[in-house]
């Protein structure tokens, strides 16, 4: 392997990038480019860095559409602020909607005076989901119990049915500490 420079306008948190002999150089441009293009070096924007500016980015996508116990359906809409470059919904945007439509639709089986602990979310990323598009999300509790719920939830295309992400998260229930 071989070691060089970083530039040093990159916020990267390393000095120097270790590339392999073995790798051709325009493979190696191929990926400065990409990262260049995502905006890697970019310095993130200033609100980022406010408390809980995550919830703040999601909080406005949601709608929702149905609640029963056991069940949740929200419409979710594929705006640019949770694009990614191929101008699809970003994978991490999927994640952090599946994990906030699971947790809703926990809440409707679990009492209120326990707290949810996330300890498993799997995503299967079947197809895109572009831009504009308008999702429904549906969430139902697959298994209810004393100390733990999973909850599947279905991404679709709303306009076409078509099935383009699905999730399952299973949440461990922590008693409320009695003092």
């Amino acid at each position: 392997m071989t070691e060089t420079s970083s530039s040093s306008s990159s916020s990267s948190s390393s000095a120097t990038t270790i590339i392999s002999k073995d790798l051709p150089s325009e493979h190696v441009l191929a990926v400065e480019r990409f990262f260049e293009g995502v905006g890697i070096h970019a310095s993130p924007p200033q609100n980022s860095t406010s408390k809980d500016f995550y919830s703040d980015l999601f909080r406005d996508l949601f709608k929702v559409n149905h609640v029963q116990r056991g069940r949740v359906s929200c419409i979710v809409p594929v705006l640019p602020v949770v694009g990614n470059y191929y101008n699809g919904l970003h994978g991490g945007a999927v994640a952090a909607i599946a994990e906030r439509a699971s947790i809703a639709c926990a809440r409707t089986v679990v009492a209120d005076d326990k707290e949810l602990f996330l300890g498993e979310l799997s995503i299967s990323y079947l197809s895109a989901a572009k831009l504009n598009e308008v999702l429904v999300v549906e969430g139902s509790v697959l298994r209810g119990g004393r100390n733990l719920t999973v909850v599947a939830s279905e991404f679709r295309i709303k306009k076409t049915k078509k099935l383009v992400f699905t999730s399952r998260a299973t949440f461990y229930h922590i008693p409320a500490a009695k003092l």
